[in-house]
């Protein structure tokens, strides 16, 4: 059995040092768990830890998916045939840059539900629901039942976020009551009040940082001075959002870091040992003030998280500096890491067959619905993708600024059919002036939505728009159409040359390969939007970066032709741009 008490942990009586790394299963392709899981061994490693986001695993009430990606059994085999121990740290939510911080779109659309992440009755009914179906995935392979996992999460920085310390008993009764019987665990910021907020009496508490390892210790030691010292996440990089710089980190700050953490005795789970991959439309978002709510921040696409083991799964710089830190700490020799897969070769692939979104709409969206104001995506039905809302403008009158409220998160505007302007959340929410020639105005804006907030208090962050003013005046009688985006290509789409006129495109080309490798996707010209690649979305790209190349992992690949689609929703190219998607050798940030 796996133990914890005021001398530290131990397993089956023999002291123990926990040496993990996070590697999230959803953010790698299972063909490549055994590599990354490898890695994790020869950087000296005997622990992995990994959260699980309940929004991917339950995609509407009552609907599981546990296959594929989300085949968290397979994974939990994986880390134990890699030699690995397993921390786990379930729902119901996660943070982890993730889309709404691992919550359901959904909860946001059921009107029982009154807030998140406390003991409202709607809510938990939902979260024991799904611990009913997840728990016994997690108790099965605890080491209590001959598996590897040692310990369990019961919520997830929970002292950021609110005080019902009556939520965290009751997600660890419900932890219990489901066959979880290894140690559980919180984790949260040193600062007390973290600390007192977000830990639990009887449980073990552990601490997340990036530096100062010796304060943060004893700032944990004087408030749970029975509690074994361990960081549960040693913030060894960072993320990228949109339109800001790329965060890297020294390698040796960081290993100087992590040498004295471990030098004071503590454990460690190295927060990111590889990042991975915000697939499809699963990255989040944060806000410039987590208090307040504002300053709204995307997440980019990649979650190379400048970690040790890069998105490709090579070892850098980083890997290297760690590695001669933690093989003073390990029982024996470490094995050799391993090269990723070969990459593709530099080429370009014309992308000649293309259509656009309004001559498609009928095939792509949803049923219309009509409404006094415009209904949100979650109103909707969808998670995340495009919905074209539209209605009149009473004339004739002058031109009178047309403004928007509660935009989430983009917004392309039509008058008339033709295109008006780009409104952004946080930036240009208003249009300087629009005119009512005639009798009436058709108003179309096609908003697109980004990651929910995953982390503070916005979290819980609906799409769409409140309302469209002209001048000081509400526009009614809305109409909305929605087409969810991310799941796969788009069926049936009659390919050809796109008709002339506003509005995005979907381009599509193929790509013939002898073997399947890796590659980076670059598409130079392309403004924003998405990329699917033989029907999986690899995620959303944006020309002001800091991302300028998408990460294409092998096994998504056959030999022969693929099939790459794009959708540019920043309408077509200029005449002397031809649509083309260009595979690069390395990745390009900045």
């Amino acid at each position: 059995m796996f133990r914890v008490s005021t001398e530290g942990f131990s397993l089956d009586g023999r002291p123990m040092r926990l040496l993990s790394g996070a590697l999230h299963y959803f953010r790698v392709l299972p063909e490549q768990w055994p590599h990354r899981l490898r890695m994790l061994r020869a950087m000296g490693l005997d622990t992995v830890e990994t959260y699980v986001p309940w929004n991917l695993h339950e995609p509407r009430p009552g609907v599981y998916d546990f296959d594929g990606i989300a085949d968290l059994d397979r994974f939990l085999h994986a880390t134990r045939e890699a030699g690995l121990h397993a921390i786990v740290r379930p729902s119901p939510y996660i943070c982890a840059e993730w889309e709404n911080g691992g919550l359901p779109w959904w909860l946001l659309a059921d009107r029982e539900v009154r807030a998140l992440r406390c003991q409202d009755p709607a809510y938990l009914a939902h979260v024991d629901r799904w611990f009913d179906r997840l728990i016994p995935v997690i108790a099965a392979h605890q080491v209590s039942r001959g598996g590897n996992v040692l310990m369990v999460q019961v919520e997830n920085e929970y002292g950021s976020y609110g005080t019902d310390t009556g939520y965290l008993e009751h997600l660890a009764a419900g932890l219990r009551a489901r066959g979880i019987d290894v140690p559980l665990f919180t984790s949260d910021g040193p600062d007390d009040f973290f600390l007192t907020g977000g830990t639990l009496p009887g449980h073990l508490a552990t601490v997340n940082f990036g530096s100062r390892p010796t304060d943060a210790l004893a700032d944990l030691a004087r408030l749970r001075p029975d509690d074994p010292a361990m960081c549960m996440e040693f913030w060894c990089g960072w993320f990228d959002h949109w339109g800001t710089d790329h965060v890297v980190r020294d390698p040796a700050d960081a290993a100087g870091v992590l040498e004295e953490l471990l030098a004071a005795g503590a454990s460690v789970n190295i927060y990111m040992a590889h990042g991975g991959t915000n697939f499809s439309t699963w990255a989040g978002a944060n806000t410039e003030d987590p208090a307040a709510g504002t300053g709204y921040r995307p997440t980019v696409t990649s979650y190379d998280y400048d970690a040790p083991v890069d998105e490709r799964g090579a070892a850098t710089e980083k890997f290297w500096a760690f590695r001669k830190v933690l093989e003073r700490y390990a029982d024996g020799p470490l094995p050799a890491p391993e090269p990723p897969a070969p990459l593709l070769p530099a080429r370009e692939v014309a992308l000649e067959e293309s259509v656009r979104l309004f001559d498609v709409l009928d095939l792509l969206a949803g049923p219309e619905v009509r409404a006094a104001e415009p209904p949100s995506f979650e109103e909707l039905g969808i998670g995340h993708g495009l919905v074209l809302y539209g209605t009149r403008i009473p004339g004739p009158r002058g031109p009178y600024p047309l403004s928007v409220q509660g935009l989430a998160d983009r917004a392309h505007v039509f008058v008339d059919g033709e295109a008006a302007g780009v409104l952004e959340r946080d930036a240009a929410e208003s249009l300087p002036g629009v005119a009512v020639g005639g009798p009436h105005a058709r108003v179309e804006l096609l908003v697109e939505s980004m990651g929910r907030v995953n982390y503070g208090t916005a979290l819980g962050d609906r799409k769409g728009l409140a309302r469209v003013l002209h001048t000081q005046q509400m526009l009614h009688g809305w109409s909305a159409r929605a087409v969810e985006l991310g799941h796969g290509t788009p069926d049936g789409l009659p390919w050809g040359t796109a008709g002339s006129g506003p509005g995005p495109v979907f381009h599509r080309g193929f790509l013939d390969v002898a073997e399947p490798a890796d590659g980076y996707v670059a598409l130079p010209g392309m403004r924003k939007g998405y990329v699917w690649v033989n029907g999986f979305c690899l995620g959303r790209y944006w020309e002001r970066g800091p991302q300028r190349t998408l990460c294409l992992p092998w096994p998504l690949l056959r030999r022969g032709r693929n099939e790459i689609v794009v959708l540019e929703l920043d309408g077509p190219l200029p005449e002397d741009r031809r649509p083309v998607v260009e595979l690069r050798e390395a990745p390009e940030l900045g």
